[in-house]
């Protein structure tokens, strides 16, 4: 047995520690949908004006992204976005979503929609503070 110092995974590695670890959460919580899922805004030529990226797992969305071009943040896209990836995982029977957003990002959006903050990460980044928030629609 050898531990191998820090650095850049080989993918092979990343694909065997993927396997071990899906393979014992499957064990403890059994199958679950998994899926990932993005909504994009897009101008007349194609281009990608905004977007999110969320992915469904155990029962609950999470948001891994979103983001709008400034030129088009007071137009409501953020709640468009947001609104239709909540649909989505409702009509696949998800009601749990969750969050994190930063404070320079977009704290008060998240809470106009109905996300309530339940954790908190000072000095992440440096000088600011990591917000994890969720919204259950039971």
């Amino acid at each position: 047995m050898q531990l191998t110092p820090p650095q850049a995974p080989q993918s092979d590695d990343l694909d065997a520690l993927r396997a071990g670890l899906s393979g014992y959460n499957l064990a403890m919580a059994g199958s679950h949908q998994r899926e990932q899922i993005a909504s994009f805004i897009k101008d007349e030529e194609g281009k990608v004006l905004g977007g999110i990226l969320a992915d469904i797992k155990w029962g609950w969305l999470h948001v891994d992204w979103l983001w709008i071009d400034e030129r088009i943040r007071k137009d409501d896209w953020g709640a468009r976005l947001l609104g239709a990836m909540e649909q989505y995982a409702q009509s696949q029977g998800i009601t749990n979503f969750h969050l994190e957003t930063t404070s320079f990002q977009a704290l008060p959006f998240y809470q106009k929609q109905g996300y309530s903050v339940f954790g908190e990460l000072p000095d992440m980044p440096p000088g600011h503070v990591s917000y994890f928030l969720k919204k259950q629609d039971h």
